[in-house]
């Protein structure tokens, strides 16, 4: 998180210091070139980490994806509000990991005509709040219908923060040569569930339980979380390292 703080939040004057803040982290200044649209224009800008969940983690190499919410305040005094999510990518080092490369989220442009669903995700908060990308995401028409639906279902009983959609995510299921559904706009990962963080120890192990049998029932094919649950379909519910942090949602179609 520090990585992405340093490079999308500076004092006024000091946008073009971001390489000097990397540094004393102790980390390679050019990634700051990698930083994509976590360095808009502007006088200054502040940041706020939403939410940093694994993407994918194995021994010696990690994905966290950090969730922001960026306020830009421009030379002529106006303020914006933005955001982005970038898939950080770390190795094993010693004293401690260290950041080797950032790939910011790209959502395209939204779509000239979105369908109901997509209005209806995008305009449902509280019930369903979405971190700036992944409602570009959403506004883009490229995030499948039957995710959609399953929100607009999951939202009628639990109040639910998105992490990722589709763009900010690894391509592949970290670690493989398998694609990922978040990239193909059918999948999503949700790591608040009214209120409760699902990362929490103190979050109710049956509110986890009853939003991934939930999610299941509303058409998602492949549910993981922190929990192993039996039941569903051939292979439907899954638990690993990676989805300790949040529940993950994925349709076929």
């Amino acid at each position: 998180m520090a990585v992405v703080e340093a490079i999308g939040a500076w004092p006024a004057g000091e946008r073009d210091a971001a390489m000097a803040r990397v540094g004393a982290l102790g980390l390679e200044p050019s990634l700051v070139d990698q930083a994509g649209a976590l360095r808009p224009g502007g006088a200054e800008a502040v940041l706020e980490v939403v939410d940093a969940q694994y993407g994918g983690v194995l021994a010696a190499s990690a994905s966290v994806l950090v969730v922001c919410r960026q306020w830009v305040r421009r030379a002529d005094g106006t303020v914006v509000a933005g955001g982005t999510t970038v898939d950080v990518r770390l190795r094993r080092a010693s004293p401690r990991w260290t950041v080797t490369a950032l790939h910011p989220a790209r959502p395209g442009a939204p779509a000239a005509a979105p369908s109901s669903a997509a209005k209806r995700v995008v305009a449902a908060g509280p019930a369903i709040e979405l971190p700036p990308a992944a409602a570009a995401d959403v506004r883009s028409g490229a995030v499948h219908t039957s995710v959609l639906d399953a929100l607009l279902e999951l939202a009628r009983k639990h109040r639910m923060a998105v992490s990722v959609v589709r763009s900010g995510h690894p391509l592949n299921v970290f670690g493989t040569d398998r694609p990922s559904d978040h990239p193909r706009g059918r999948a999503v990962d949700v790591w608040r569930i009214d209120g409760h963080a699902v990362v929490d120890p103190a979050t109710p192990r049956r509110l986890v339980e009853s939003f991934m049998r939930a999610a299941a029932a509303a058409g998602s094919y492949n549910v993981g979380g922190p929990i192993q649950l039996s039941g569903g379909a051939a292979d439907q519910f899954f638990t690993d390292d990676t989805h300790r942090d949040h529940v993950h949602l994925g349709f076929r179609a």
